[in-house]
């Protein structure tokens, strides 16, 4: 679901806090294409902004990638595969509440029914997104939860609403990032489900949640950066 038009303004307040270019992919959906074509759209616009880093006028040392919900987990995924390729390196990921697990066996994935995203519109998109792999042996490049090598990923910024079914994947996410001595900023906000921020902006936590997050992405503009090793 969704185009990336939808998150101008995410893409706006990014460029306000560090002047940064905005690529945003307009990767085939699973209702066109399953797994891994929206995989395969994203790592080729990455390996394009790495061999048009001077076009762009961007700094092909501070490749950076993000992307809220399913996008929260092609971003995750693709910093695996970015890193088990060797092709791109990357400075800093943001997968804000991202979908990661299709096995659905955490507490806040089972017979959850809170507003916006619940545990049957999520059995649903995993099964659209997988395709013929649905119900099999999913690779960690569709389900990031299913990695079992966390190390040497870029820094990360991520956050989720405590009532939304993505809890504790995204906990443990952060929990195994960390156990790979990898940087993460990590907040949960109680009360909210999923998507809040965009779908309620205006309300304080919402506000918070997008300052706390602009803050750690100013940060890395600042620290975080990845010499790329060859040239493609």
């Amino acid at each position: 679901m969704g185009n990336p038009e939808q998150f101008g303004k995410t893409y706006k307040k990014l460029i306000d806090a560090s002047n940064c270019v905005v690529v945003a992919p307009d990767y085939q959906l699973s209702i066109e294409a399953p797994y891994p074509a929206a995989l395969d759209d994203c790592y080729d616009t990455l390996l394009w902004m790495k061999s048009h880093a001077k076009e762009l006028g961007i700094r092909e040392d501070q490749l950076m990638v993000g992307g809220e919900s399913a996008g929260g987990g092609l971003t995750a995924a693709i910093t695996l595969y970015a890193r088990d390729q060797g092709e791109v390196n990357i400075a800093f990921q943001m997968p804000l509440y991202p979908m990661i697990d299709d096995r659905m066996i955490t507490e806040s994935a089972k017979d959850n029914n809170a507003p916006i995203w619940n545990s049957d519109y999520n059995h649903w998109a995993w099964k659209l997104y997988l395709g013929e792999l649905a119900g099999r042996d999913v690779p960690s490049y569709a389900a990031a939860a299913r990695a079992n090598d966390y190390s040497n990923l870029p820094p990360t910024v991520t956050f989720v609403g405590d009532l939304e079914p993505f809890r504790d994947e995204t906990i443990h996410y952060v929990e195994n990032l960390r156990k790979a001595g990898v940087p993460v900023d990590f907040e949960l906000y109680k009360g909210c489900f999923h998507g809040f921020d965009i779908i309620q902006p205006n309300a304080e936590v919402s506000k918070k949640a997008i300052s706390v997050f602009i803050k750690s992405f100013k940060y890395a503009v600042d620290h975080y950066f990845a010499e790329q090793n060859t040239k493609s």
